[in-house]
């Protein structure tokens, strides 16, 4: 790869949940793989996601006032929007203080201060993960230079909005395919003598999903065994209720339900091992399956903007390597039966596992660090890599 001396000065606006978070911070691992980033800047909230991401990554933070968009009436929405021009401010002073060359926008509320306050500072990029468009990146769309989707579907919508439209896919991070099934099992104590469902509601859990399989225990502990990532404490109190359950169960079933709030290093090994995966349809979420090939049983959550994880959810039904099913139709006797369907059936399970990945997006993360070098060095810069 020739030498590039020109490197980015990188401001990442963006945050409140992982789904946000993670799409930065592969953009960042691509830049520093090829050498293409000089300095980054992280613009969040005080207690969103963001902060912890950016203090792991080495990433300098600035936390600014921020105030969510809602689509509903509530008394907040005035007092949010009071909080805004005051982002502005906050981001605009720090932006000016970092000077980059690019600002690239993952969405989220946090994110609308910083790309406001980036005109006249520096061109932006805001990117959008879901397959609808956000209230933040609707707004953002206003001020930002290039919108960038991860899916083609979005497209035709998206261009009503911005002249500059790219399709760049939904980064993930690296390796997250490069798990090993041994270490798997042994980190989650099973064998390989059931297959595993591992069962996710996100970086904060899904309680919804966490009670309905409580519902299955111990029936379906025959026939499986179960990684459960419930979410932390501060989120539910289902971890803990999950591990008493657990501590009743008859001691060869124990032996098959592992309860953890967060999975962390541990995800490429998780996911190599696993046969199933259960959880809701966050736009990392089903990056994240067809990056690394795995099935799923899907329940999006309802009410989501948009009904923007629906929409998620059938980007990998319309592949064959999901199943999709309403959260009010997800009831205890159709989880069995579908769950035991599927799980008593490795052949369907290898062709969903084929199936999903064919939604895969493995290069999003080079496409849309080109995208940031060529708006923020020059279409030479981008080239020289």
């Amino acid at each position: 790869m020739p030498e590039n001396p020109r490197r980015l000065r990188l401001a990442i606006a963006g945050g409140g949940t992982g789904g946000h978070v993670l799409p930065a911070l592969a953009c960042v691992e691509e830049l520093r793989s090829r050498g293409q980033v000089d300095d980054l800047l992280w613009i969040g909230s005080q207690d969103g996601h963001e902060r912890g991401a950016a203090d792991e990554a080495g990433i300098r933070f600035v936390a600014i006032p921020t105030g969510k968009f809602r689509r509903y009436f509530s008394v907040r929405n005035i007092t949010d929007a009071a909080r805004v021009p005051i982002g502005i401010l906050a981001a605009r002073n720090a932006l000016r203080s970092f000077g980059p060359n690019v600002v690239l926008s993952t969405g989220g509320f946090v994110s609308v201060p910083s790309v406001i306050a980036a005109r006249g500072i520096a061109p932006a990029l805001t990117h959008e993960q879901t397959a609808s468009l956000g209230l933040a990146t609707r707004i953002n769309a206003r001020f930002a230079d290039v919108l960038a989707l991860s899916h083609a579907q979005s497209e035709p919508e998206a261009r009503t909005l911005h002249r500059h439209v790219v399709v760049t896919g939904n980064p993930v991070r690296r390796g997250l395919n490069a798990g090993d099934r041994k270490r798997g099992l042994a980190w989650m104590g099973f064998n390989d003598e059931l297959p595993i469902l591992y069962v996710t509601g996100g970086a904060r859990g899904a309680s919804p999903i966490n009670q309905r399989l409580a519902g299955l225990l111990p029936n379906i502990l025959e026939h499986t065994q179960i990684l459960h990532q419930t979410g932390p404490a501060s989120a539910n109190a289902d971890a803990s209720d999950l591990r008493a359950t657990r501590d009743a169960l008859p001691k060869p079933l124990r032996a098959r339900y592992t309860v953890v709030e967060f999975v962390r290093d541990e995800l490429p090994d998780v996911y190599a091992a696993a046969d199933l995966v259960l959880g809701r349809a966050g736009a990392g979420t089903i990056a994240e399956l067809a990056y690394v090939g795995k099935p799923a049983l899907l329940i999006p959550l309802p009410g989501s903007g948009g009904d923007e994880q629906a929409l998620n959810a059938q980007v990998l039904g319309d592949t064959g390597g999901a199943m999709i099913i309403p959260q009010h139709e997800a009831t205890v006797d159709r989880l069995r039966s579908e769950l035991l369907s599927v799980l008593a059936d490795p052949n369907r399970l290898y062709r969903m596992g084929i199936a999903i990945q064919t939604a895969a997006q493995p290069d999003a993360a080079a496409h849309l660090a080109d995208e940031l070098v060529r708006i923020g060095l020059g279409p030479s810069a981008s080239k020289a890599r």
